[in-house]
C-alpha cells in the first residue's frame, strides 16, 4: 500500500516552462485535473509531498492551496531529503511512490515502491520508472499517477 506520494515540480506538475516578467515575477501553469487528483489522494489518506530543485513562490502557493502537506525546494540531493522522509514518517520505500521528469529525479523513482515518469520525460528517467505515463507533465501526469496509486490501495495491484 502506498502511504506517501512524492511529487517533483517542474516538468511534472508543470509543463516545465516558467515565465518571467519583468519586475521579478513569476508564472507557472499547473493543471487542475492533477489538482484534483491530489485532494483525492490526500482525502483517502494518502500524504503528499513535494520535492524541487528549484525554489518558487509560486509553487509554494500552488502546495498551499492544494493541502500538500510537505514542501521541500531548492534540494540539490532529492534522495536524501526523500529517505528522510520517508524515514521521519516510519516508512518503507514499498509504501512510497515517486513522480518525476529529469535526471535528477531517477535515484528517488528507483528508490521508491513505485516510480512513475510523465511520457516527455528524459528517456533515462522514463527507463527508470516502474510505470510511463500516457499524459505529458503539466497536462494530466500527476493525475493519471494518482489513480495508479489509488487503484493500487484499493485491489493491491495496478491496472
Amino acid at each position: 500500500m502506498i502511504k506517501l506520494f512524492v511529487m517533483d515540480v517542474d516538468g511534472t506538475m508543470t509543463d516545465g516552462a516558467v515565465y518571467l516578467d519583468g519586475s521579478g515575477g513569476e508564472f507557472k501553469r499547473f493543471d487542475v485535473r492533477d489538482g484534483l487528483g491530489i485532494s483525492m489522494l490526500i482525502h483517502s489518506g494518502v500524504e503528499t509531498a513535494i520535492i524541487s530543485g528549484r525554489f518558487s513562490d509560486v509553487t509554494g502557493r500552488r502546495a498551499g492551496e492544494l493541502g500538500i502537506s510537505d514542501i521541500f525546494q531548492g534540494v540539490k540531493d532529492k534522495l536524501a531529503v526523500l529517505r528522510e522522509l520517508a524515514e521521519r514518517k516510519c516508512l518503507a520505500p514499498e509504501e512510497v511512490a515517486y513522480i518525476g521528469d529529469d535526471v535528477n529525479d531517477c535515484s528517488c523513482i528507483l528508490w521508491a515502491g513505485r516510480g512513475f515518469a510523465p511520457s516527455d520525460a528524459r528517456p533515462e528517467t522514463r527507463e527508470a520508472a516502474d510505470i510511463v505515463l500516457r499524459s505529458p507533465g503539466g497536462y494530466g501526469a500527476v493525475r493519471e499517477a494518482v489513480e495508479h496509486v489509488l487503484e493500487l490501495n484499493r485491489n493491491g495491484f495496478f491496472k
